[in-house]
């Protein structure tokens, strides 16, 4: 058992002596004579995620266990059940949220908060977000079984709706905006339905929002949902920061008129039109220096008929970068270029911005946490960015946040050939442990 430092006073620590204190912790983990941690136990995190596939699993190795469906209702029913098992108080917030919460010795100490999301895309894989859950339970789990107690209260969050749109972690920031409690999700259930079948009040969203310095620090891990760490044959991946995005509905109008009747130099396609954008996206993102990428994911043609020449397109722009600042150059050199779609194709081309999603660099000295963690255990590791959006990034607005990753065969995702093996998903559990130890230690 880890031994817990002195209470100072009852205010406990600021959060600039706490991060101090955590930088010294992750150099103790690999300097000096000191307790042992405690491991994982591989076989019951692994049993743990495959006990997931229950709920929603397809016969192609996938899974469907969509946000607010019963799939997810019954898999939270086994997540809960988890976190009783291993001693912590189970309840759902306002948000829909699940939350185990165990106590520390210190009641003034903020809590260290870990977990992660259960809920997929439709026909996805079996690891994105559950792994992280699963290695969050096997953390309260491996606690529970040494009777470590921890001076900073643990908490244990499954957010909910997290493939649509982060729902349940930015409700704790106060970022879901009322006109989202209306939209469909791909469940069926809206997102207010959807709020309330969880247990949450969707009337009361507001209240589920926490306060800025609320926590002592939020750690999840995930897997890369990328093939570096694959290519580069690197057990863990800690993470330099994740991507902001920002997403907008962009339409475009032209003049819908018959297919066999209207000469082509006539014509004002809205289609043509539209795919000289997503062109234009594509150039624009690939061109201008850096990791920026810019994705028109979806796009419908208004009427949609053989012989119509199209008069309206409803698409998508997706850009995603660690700079906000980098997203708004992105954008804007993108709308010069419809602005000139709409000059040579006599169109217009409308943006309406639906999403925002803030950059969120990880906290330095948690960097350095999880590197020394993984050092001690003898894992290899290296720094990264993450180009995929995480519950994560909303907690970074509450306080201090780290990530890591494991490796993903071939960097697929969201597809059911997704797949993390057993020993990376223990090895990411271990470094989670011993990161959540340090982290206690440290203040």
């Amino acid at each position: 058992m880890l031994t817990d430092p002195p209470i100072e006073g009852r205010q406990g620590l600021g959060r600039r002596d706490f991060l101090k204190r955590s930088a010294a912790a992750a150099v103790a983990l690999s300097t000096g004579p000191r307790p042992q941690p405690p491991t994982v136990d591989a076989s019951r995190v692994n049993a743990i995620l495959a006990d997931f596939r229950r709920f929603g699993g397809t016969g192609d190795g996938g899974t469907t266990r969509l946000a607010y469906s019963d799939e997810d209702l019954a898999g939270r029913d086994y997540a809960a059940g988890l976190m009783r098992r291993a001693g912590l108080e189970v309840s759902t917030d306002l948000a829909g949220n699940l939350i185990g919460r165990r106590p520390g010795t210190d009641p003034a100490a903020l809590p260290i908060i870990t977990g992660s999301h259960m809920d997929s895309v439709p026909s996805g894989g079996s690891y994105d977000g559950q792994v992280g859950s699963a290695a969050a339970f096997e953390v309260a789990l491996t606690l529970a079984d040494h009777d470590i107690a921890l001076r900073h209260p643990l908490e244990v969050i499954i957010f909910q709706n997290e493939e649509g749109g982060k729902t349940g972690s930015r409700a704790l920031v106060g970022r879901v905006y009322p006109f989202e409690l209306d939209i469909v999700t791909a469940s069926g259930h809206s997102i207010r339905d959807g709020i309330a079948r969880l247990g949450g009040d969707p009337a009361r969203l507001a209240e589920a929002r926490r306060d800025p310095g609320s926590m002592a620090g939020f750690l999840e891990l995930h897997i890369e949902q990328g093939a570096l760490l694959e290519a580069g044959g690197i057990e863990i991946g800690v993470v330099e920061g994740i991507v902001g995005i920002r997403r907008w509905n962009v339409t475009v109008r032209g003049a819908q008129n018959h297919a066999g009747t209207t000469p082509m130099p006539l014509r004002r396609d809205a289609l043509v039109a539209a795919a000289d954008f997503v062109r234009a996206a594509n150039e624009v993102a690939t061109t201008m220096p850096g990791r920026q990428v810019a994705t028109v994911g979806r796009i419908e043609a208004v009427p949609g008929a053989p012989n119509v020449v199209p008069g309206e397109v409803r698409a998508t722009l997706e850009i995603r970068d660690l700079a906000m600042t980098k997203i708004d150059r992105v954008f804007a050199e993108i709308e010069a270029r419809a602005r000139a779609i709409e000059a040579g194709r006599e169109v217009t081309v409308a943006f309406e911005q639906f999403y925002e999603s803030l950059a969120a660099p990880t906290d330095s000295r948690f960097r350095d946490i999880v590197e020394a963690s993984a050092a001690a255990l003898g894992y290899s590791r290296t720094r990264m960015p993450s180009g995929a959006g995480h519950d994560a990034q909303s907690m970074a607005e509450l306080g201090p946040v780290g990530m890591i990753f494991v490796p993903s065969r071939g960097g697929i995702s969201h597809s059911p050939d997704e797949y993390t093996a057993p020993g990376d998903i223990a090895r990411g559990a271990n470094v989670l442990l011993r990161s959540v130890l340090a982290l206690d230690g440290g203040g």
